[in-house]
């Protein structure tokens, strides 16, 4: 049954954090960042997490809080890129909501994060200044990994474009036609 929450995924720059709020705010619905969530319930960041304990339990975590958040309604909620490689998640959140997919190829995705130090899985590329080709193998493999479960999605839209008022109207749209 769909309880009016839309679940953002995509991968990591693709704008989940970005038109989250905005798009809850044109809704009148709440807003959730799950890391941002997953940092107030911890005291740290996701970058301090992955450093001090571990990918792995950073991914029960996030399962443990989203299985909490997906019991609202009417609310927004921007996954971490890596949320729905889950099948325990994926379930979830297909059983709870719509699931949205933000698509950046990953060519834009490499501009918005060749310089960002708080993503972990990119961090030593950036601290060790390694090439363009590096960044692009990386995000090409990942999304090899994740592509399957993005696919998933109710709806797919391209942030390529940085035209935010056009995608938040435009999925807002889409929404309200579900």
């Amino acid at each position: 049954m769909y309880n009016k929450i839309i679940y953002l995924t995509g991968f990591m720059t693709s704008g989940k954090s970005t038109i989250g709020p905005i798009l809850a705010n044109v809704l009148g619905w709440n807003y959730f960042d799950l890391d941002a969530e997953i940092e107030k319930d911890t005291g740290l960041t996701v970058d301090e997490i992955f450093e001090k304990n571990g990918e792995e339990y950073f991914r029960k975590l996030e399962s443990h809080k989203l299985e909490s958040l997906s019991g609202n309604t009417e609310c927004v909620i921007s996954l971490g890129g890596g949320a729905v490689v889950n099948d325990n998640n994926i379930n979830l959140i297909k059983k709870t909501g719509k699931l949205i997919y933000l698509k950046s190829s990953p060519e834009t995705i490499y501009k918005r994060i060749k310089n960002k130090l708080d993503r972990p899985i990119f961090k030593d590329l950036i601290t060790e200044n390694k090439p363009k080709e590096e960044f692009l193998k990386r995000i090409n493999d990942l999304l090899g990994k994740r592509e399957k479960y993005y696919n998933a999605a109710d709806l797919t839209i391209d942030t390529n474009s940085n035209n935010l008022g056009r995608t938040v109207d435009f999925i807002a749209n889409k929404i309200n036609k579900m």
